[in-house]
């Protein structure tokens, strides 16, 4: 007899449980039962679940044109290359499916443009606990402990430095460098902050050294942190920026975006079979017109600050170590090692459940639908209250 998930190769362990529907923040299984939704695929619905917008720009796109090769235009492909400019500090956009995938372009570009104007400099530092993706080189790239010596012999070319800690980059940035690349915020490794104030130091430093400044925004970039893209909090402008999660919806679609100056790809230096088709590039119009409204970024920053404000209350009351974040990307710091007990317990409540992230054994990250409602937030709470009694008592 075989059991569930017997014909798929084992990447990752599932619990007992198939999702049949989802609306909004919600996801309903195929028992029956509801759940309240705060991963949305790891920050990746940022209109939540099957919102009408992405459908209507997939049923739209799909009896019009689906992919008539990367080797010609497309309107939705032109279309979202403008509005990304528009809405940015940037002038110029590679479409891709995955967030690594654009991080490998990042890469390329920079080593391309280190050939052609730094004699030939290559070395991307990247940061400790950092995390860019899961192809080989973005795990070289990525710092998350152990990822070094699962699949050796690893891709070169990739030397770390600390958060916070500008001396640390200054010492990995020798004659080789030609880039930095950054999370603003380290989503995997537990929502850790970039210091405003390192970040400025930071674009000092690559701009005197002559790095290339790559900021990693797969998980912060549209809207995720209570702006269109997370270096905006930081008052500097990258060289090169990487979307994807939230651009998408839901849909596979990423960004690599670049100032002119960086703009250094020849003809078939990069491409793809699927980058920058029609129906991907619709969905990611369809998704910025409604994220990237003043309006509702501002909605944002007032859900965000209502669930930071749940949070602390909850920390008082259970004797939790604190919380953090930026925007509707948060984590909340347990005394100890019951993240994995506290997701599985929120999971298992009756009649409802809570879907919750652990990407720290001593932490749990929020990454809800940007256009949850306080309601559902309060009703988040609640829940997780209660799997917080009956995992920590």
């Amino acid at each position: 007899m075989s059991t569930l998930g017997d014909s798929l190769i084992t990447i990752t362990h599932r619990p007992e449980l198939v999702f049949a529907q989802g609306q909004g923040s919600w996801l309903l299984d195929e028992a029956g039962k509801r759940y309240l939704d705060l991963v949305q695929g790891w920050a990746v619905n940022s209109l939540g679940h099957a919102p009408a917008v992405i459908a209507q720009a997939l049923s739209e796109q799909a009896r019009r044109l689906l992919n008539p090769s990367p080797a010609f235009y497309n309107r939705p492909m032109l279309d979202l290359a403008d509005r990304l400019v528009a809405l940015s500090c940037f002038d110029r956009v590679f479409l891709a499916s995955s967030g690594a995938e654009a991080n490998e372009a990042a890469v390329k570009l920079a080593r391309r443009w280190g050939r052609k104007h730094r004699g030939g400099a290559h070395e991307i530092i990247s940061f400790e606990q950092g995390f860019h993706g899961r192809t080989l080189a973005m795990m070289s790239a990525s710092g998350k402990p152990g990822w070094d010596r699962i699949y050796t012999p690893m891709p070169a070319g990739f030397a770390k430095a600390r958060l916070n800690d500008i001396e640390s980059v200054a010492r990995a940035a020798g004659p080789d460098a030609v880039a930095v690349m950054i999370e603003f915020v380290q989503g995997e490794a537990g929502v850790n902050l970039a210091d405003p104030g390192f970040v400025r130091e930071l674009r000092a430093l690559c701009s005197e050294r002559e790095l290339l400044l790559i900021a990693d925004e797969v998980q912060t970039g549209i809207g995720r942190c209570g702006r269109a893209f997370a270096y905006e909090l930081f008052d500097v402008e990258p060289d090169l920026m990487t979307l994807a999660k939230g651009l998408g919806g839901g849909v596979p679609l990423s960004a690599l975006l670049c100032k002119q100056a960086f703009n250094c790809f020849e003809p078939g230096d990069q491409g793809g079979t699927y980058c920058g088709n029609p129906l991907m590039a619709a969905v990611g119009l369809a998704v910025l017109d409604e994220v990237c409204r003043p309006e509702f970024l501002a909605a944002v920053r007032q859900r965000a600050r209502y669930l930071a404000q749940g949070l602390q209350q909850i920390v008082r009351d259970h004797g939790l170590l604190g919380e953090r974040g930026a925007g509707l990307l948060r984590a909340l710091v347990l005394p100890g090692n019951q993240a994995e007990q506290v997701v599985a317990a929120a999971r298992e409540l009756a009649p409802v459940g809570l879907l919750l992230n652990a990407p720290r054994p001593n932490l749990l990250r929020f990454m809800p639908a940007l256009n949850i409602s306080e309601a559902e937030i309060d009703q988040a709470l609640d829940l997780l209250r209660a799997a917080l009694r009956q995992v920590l008592g």
